[in-house]
């Protein structure tokens, strides 16, 4: 059976009809160029100008007008609950790892440093499958990527910077991580989990 015709649009609403579906995990919700298989088994290739985060719009157009949503899948998270959930959320941040932040508890991919850490602030932590739907960035629509702060903070990928004021503005670091960092004088509410440079 041939592929169904091209994705090369994304729509932010939903149409007045969905032709099918596609469950994609979180990592796969932020995409360019990929082909994709729907719930009823039909291939397209997703071919966007821009990488786009899925987490933003409702599904694709493919060429030929037919709209495919695009649905969170389940994945294996940590939820956290407890007396101080701000203060946990604040550790979560700096540390720039992905969260989803409900009012009455937090969800994060397994990670057992982040999960002793919390452990030893007083969370309890519980496994759940469920969507994964983190925050995203807090200047435009955007991805927040884990990253280190130093020798005492390593990210999955290796990668760590420096937060100095030198750093102030958007910069890229040619993986498609791309953010904003305000020096303190010039912003009075820096990214989530940011401290101001000392």
């Amino acid at each position: 059976m041939a592929d169904l015709p091209p994705a090369r649009s994304v729509l932010t609403t939903a149409p007045e009809r969905c032709y099918d579906l596609v469950v994609l995990g979180y990592d796969e919700r932020l995409l360019r160029r990929r082909r994709l298989v729907t719930v009823h088994d039909e291939g397209f290739l997703v071919d966007l100008p821009m990488v786009t985060n899925m987490d933003d719009h409702w599904g694709f157009l493919l060429e030929d007008g037919r709209a495919v949503q695009v649905v969170a899948a389940e994945e294996s998270l940590v939820q956290i609950t407890g007396p101080d959930l701000l203060r946990y959320a604040w550790h979560i941040g700096n540390r720039h790892t992905p969260c989803q932040i409900e009012p009455d508890r937090l969800l994060i991919r397994a990670d057992h440093v982040l999960e002793a850490m919390l452990a030893g602030l007083g969370a309890t932590l519980a496994p759940v499958t469920e969507p994964f739907t983190p925050e995203g960035g807090a200047y435009g629509h955007g991805r927040t990527m884990g990253h280190s702060h130093g020798p005492e903070g390593h990210s999955p990928d290796g990668h760590g910077h420096d937060h100095g004021p030198e750093t102030f503005g958007w910069h890229d670091h040619g993986d498609g991580h791309v953010h904003f960092h305000a020096p303190a004088a010039a912003a009075p509410s820096l990214p989530f989990g940011h401290k101001k440079a000392t």
